[in-house]
């Protein structure tokens, strides 16, 4: 059976306005996932919604909460967070309170959201890189759904 993965990700972060951050580490993380695991599943928002930041208040409520949905439904959840996220911080509790491993790519290893809510947590996306490589991420997801 193949893995599905929701790939959660600063967007705007405490941007103002309608500024996002850049999205590209996007690509790379399904490209390394796409390669581990042929077949997968990867649910990205952006990719659903690439200019959900000029959405109406009651388009964003809907995407918000359906997202958040989907992420609760993956098997997995790879967070990017270079800076604090909102939305990402409620789609980590989401999964981690379903049980879902949460492995997340952050240099903020001492906030308590990313240390209390994640299954690994890992420096950078090369880091992720070299632990999906290993076959440890594939283990975890193995024990998780024995």
């Amino acid at each position: 059976m193949a893995h599905s993965f929701f790939l959660a990700g600063i967007i705007q972060g405490s941007k103002r306005g309608l500024e996002t951050f850049n999205q590209e580490y996007r690509e790379r993380i399904k490209s390394i996932l796409n390669e581990a695991f042929p077949g997968c599943r990867i649910v990205c928002p952006v990719e659903d919604h690439p200019d959900s930041v000029r959405y109406t208040d009651a388009e964003a409520e809907g995407t918000f909460f359906a997202n958040v949905e989907k992420a609760k439904q993956c098997d997995a959840l790879i967070v990017y967070l270079p800076e604090a996220s909102m939305g990402s911080s409620i789609e980590m509790w989401e999964a981690h309170h379903r049980g879902n491993p949460v492995f997340t790519i952050t240099p903020l290893a001492s906030n308590w959201v990313v240390r209390i809510l994640s299954d690994r947590v890992l420096p950078g996306i090369g880091e992720f890189e070299q632990f999906v490589r290993s076959g440890e991420m594939e283990r975890m997801l193995r024990k998780v759904n024995s």
